[in-house]
């Protein structure tokens, strides 16, 4: 179970690589700088989108009550940046982390 979805998340993540940066367009001279081509924007998206990421998994194997939950994800969804420096910096997680797991249903 671990592994196919460490697998699927490898490959949303290779998606994303590949689509973060959009093809250049072949009559275009190549006198401007590489950052036209989005390349620098494509990385940092691409590592926003993995810290992002983590925030998500570790929000939901919390001890957190479900609203909690909701709203942390919603945050950091709309505001990927900010809501993850908020999480990171407000969001007590030594509290929330300890002992809470998926527990299997009896």
């Amino acid at each position: 179970m671990i592994n196919a979805a460490f697998s699927m998340l490898l490959q949303l993540c290779l998606a994303a690589l590949a689509f973060a940066a959009p093809l250049a367009d072949e009559t275009v001279t190549t006198t401007g700088t590489t950052m036209q081509y989005g390349t620098g924007g494509g990385i940092l998206g691409f590592i926003i989108l993995i810290l992002d990421i983590i925030v998500f998994i570790e929000v939901l194997k919390s001890n957190r009550t479900p609203m909690e939950k909701v709203i942390w994800c919603l945050v950091v969804f709309l505001f990927p940046i900010v809501g993850m420096i908020i999480y990171f910096l407000f969001s007590n997680r030594a509290a929330h982390n300890s002992g809470g797991a998926y527990e299997p249903l009896p």
